[in-house]
């Protein structure tokens, strides 16, 4: 079976380098012919908005715009229940393509076989 690779960012522009490694890599994994799933969690739930990935900048980093377009395109991206509800986020807000999910289903993905997970 092969591995897949779920990913959790609690990071957002609070934290550039770490939010941008996280998308980074999973668009690397996907590139590669790894299936990913991406868990925005904390600042990063932001960019389950559309136009908010456009205003973060990181230099010498790849446009976060792009990296989710890639994921989106070709992997799952999940906005985590409880963070879209503290920010007032609803469904009817979302980037076409995001999901709103809590924890089982994370635990779910976290726990099958064959599943490698990293939080940035």
């Amino acid at each position: 079976m092969a591995r897949s690779l779920v990913i959790k960012v609690t990071a957002g522009a609070d934290a550039p380098e770490r939010c941008n490694q996280a998308f980074t890599v999973a668009a690397a994994a996907l590139a590669s012919g790894v299936p990913v799933s991406l868990w925005l969690t904390g600042e990063s739930s932001w960019f389950a908005l559309p136009g908010r990935a456009k205003e973060f900048s990181l230099p010498h980093a790849a446009p976060l715009t792009d990296l989710l377009d890639a994921l989106l395109a070709a992997g799952r991206v999940t906005l985590c229940t409880q963070c879209a509800a503290r920010r007032n986020i609803t469904v009817d807000d979302l980037i076409d393509g995001i999901r709103i999910a809590g924890a089982p289903a994370f635990v779910e993905e976290v726990t099958a076989e064959g599943v490698q997970a990293l939080v940035y």
